[in-house]
This record gives C-alpha cells, sequence and structure tokens, in this order.
C-alpha cells in the first residue's frame, strides 16, 4: 500500500469525514464545534459552527449533513497531541443536528429518545429507507460513565428509537453491502460486533449473556482500542484503531485480520471516494491532519453519498 499524503492540517480533532460529489470533503472539528469544508489544495473553511463536540457526520436523503453532536469534551495537550477526555463543564447532553450547507443553518433534530436522553451521539449510517442507525458513546467523569447504545432515527425528525441496549462505549457503525448486518465497534473492549437487520429501526436474535444478540466479529486484543468505521465495497470491515493508531480490516466471515499502521496514535474515522472509491480518507485526530490512501480494495458507496 502506497504511503498516504496530507490533504489537510492545523485541524482541530477533525472526525466524520465525507467525501461531497465536487470532491470537498466535510469533516468535524470536535475541539473547534465547528462542520468544516476542505477542499484538495487543503484550504479549509467553516460551513456550520455548531458547539458542543460535533462527532460523526453523514449525507442524507435531502442532501443535508446530519451530524452527531456528543456534546463535548475536555481536551488536553499531551506531547503534541491533542486528547479528548471527560465530560466538559459546559455540557448540556448530546443530540443530533441537521446542517443545510447551502445556508450553514443547523436545527437540532433530536435530544431524547423517549425518556431516554441522548448523552454522547457519536457515529451515523444511513440505510436505504431514508433512516439511519447511531451510536451512543456515552460521556465519562472522573469516577463513572454512561452505558448506552445504538439507536435508529428518521431523517425528518419523526421518529427515533433505541435499538441495542447495552453496549460498552459504541463508537463507529456502519452496514453490509446488502443491508442485512449492522456492525458497531466498541471503543474500550476492542471489539466490533455484528448484529442482524431485520427491518428499518429492527435488530433480530434474542440477547446472549451481555445482554445483546450481537456476534463478535472481531477482538484482537492488546492495545487497540476503536473508533469509527467504514465498509468496503467488498464486505470487509475498517475500523480506525486508537492507540496502535492506524485501520484494523477485518473480512465479514472474521477471518484476513489486517492492520495499517498511521503515525497517529488517535487515527479516528475513514471514509471512500475518488475514482472507482478507491481512495481512503482518514482522520489523524491526534495531530490535526486529513490524510489520503491509496486503498487495496474500493470503498462501498453510501445511501445519499
Amino acid at each position: 500500500m502506497n504511503g498516504f499524503r496530507v490533504i489537510a492540517g492545523g485541524l482541530r480533532f477533525p472526525e466524520g469525514p465525507v467525501v461531497l460529489p465536487d470532491g470537498d470533503i466535510l469533516v468535524v472539528e470536535i475541539e473547534r464545534g465547528t462542520l468544516t469544508r476542505v477542499r484538495p489544495d487543503g484550504a479549509a473553511t467553516v460551513v456550520a459552527t455548531l458547539g458542543g463536540g460535533p462527532n460523526g457526520a453523514a449525507l442524507g436523503p435531502d442532501g443535508a449533513v446530519y451530524v452527531c453532536n456528543n456534546g463535548g469534551f475536555e481536551f488536553a495537550d499531551i506531547g503534541g497531541i491533542l486528547v479528548p477526555g471527560h465530560q466538559p463543564h459546559h455540557y448540556a447532553g448530546g443530540c443530533i443536528q441537521r446542517v443545510d450547507l447551502a445556508t450553514g443553518k443547523a436545527q437540532t433534530l433530536y435530544t431524547h429518545a423517549g425518556d431516554i436522553a441522548l448523552k454522547g451521539p457519536n457515529d451515523l449510517v444511513f440505510d436505504g429507507h431514508g433512516g439511519f442507525w447511531f451510536t451512543d458513546h456515552g460521556k465519562s467523569r472522573a469516577r463513572d460513565r454512561d452505558t448506552t447504545g445504538v439507536f435508529y432515527a428518521k431523517a425528518d425528525g419523526s421518529f427515533i428509537t433505541e435499538a441495542i441496549f447495552p453496549l460498552q462505549a459504541p463508537n463507529g457503525i456502519g452496514l453490509s453491502p446488502d443491508g442485512t448486518k449492522l456492525y458497531v465497534a466498541e471503543t474500550f473492549t476492542g471489539r466490533v460486533w455484528a448484529f442482524e437487520v431485520t427491518g428499518p429501526g429492527q435488530i433480530g436474535g434474542a440477547p446472549g449473556l451481555l445482554g445483546h444478540p450481537g456476534a463478535l466479529l472481531l477482538a484482537p486484543g492488546g492495545l487497540n482500542l476503536f473508533d469509527s468505521l467504514a465498509v468496503d465495497g467488498e464486505g470487509h470491515v475498517c475500523v480506525a484503531t486508537l492507540v496502535n493508531g492506524g485501520i484494523t480490516t477485518v473480512a465479514p466471515d472474521g477471518s484476513a485480520v489486517a492492520h495499517v499502521q498511521m503515525p497517529d496514535p488517535l487515527t479516528t474515522n475513514i471514509c471512500f471516494g475518488g475514482p472507482e472509491l478507491r481512495t481512503a480518507y482518514i482522520t489523524l485526530s491526534g495531530t490535526g491532519q486529513l490524510v489520503a490512501v491509496d486503498w487495496p480494495r474500493r470503498g462501498l458507496a453510501l445511501h445519499h453519498g
């Protein structure tokens, strides 16, 4: 695999890359609280100031960008690496936001699912029905953290439900090419789970000993903490890996595990774009960079992408 190319630097904990039809790339800057457009020459401009902690992002069926807002972090600089920490003093809850790219206007779609407050929405993926699945990573404090799960919501703001509970710091989320499997990465356990999708917002199977019906897809052990993920055109799950910074890939049957090393312990997100979706765009959040890598397999075309 060829080395990476730096598209942009100086970003304030970038995540949630989205490749636009014109070749520009959207990222969120979590510390800065913005949705930011990055041009191929590296020029970055703010599309919307969202506050809190904008995290995962995706294009919706109406052409707007939908953003998981985690409510923010306390950040620290550790040896030149920007590191997110506990729930900030200004925390006011998490939410799902919709951003009009033409105007930069943002609206809040969801703050609760019934009486369940959203704590730290992290990442999302749209299905072929116009709805989206999203993880709630929760928030941590000095001596406790939230137990959370996965939700499903409609893009028009009319419906939201908790679909999977409990999970331990769920983060990355993606769908198999045929839409029948939902993949969810847990950060601190370093695990990726596969769930059977039986309908919009519906998960099949009976809860197991851990309280949910997921099948374990990947658990490499060691210092591999998992962040966001993307699925390629052959169904491989490509999960951004923390501490052992890079992208860990696993075939849909759990075999053929590989790791692509990156020079940032906080490698957080991956998405696909470029000709034939052969370019992987990766966020190196600790060092504030968006980079591009020629990928050995074509990416999976996203719904509404």
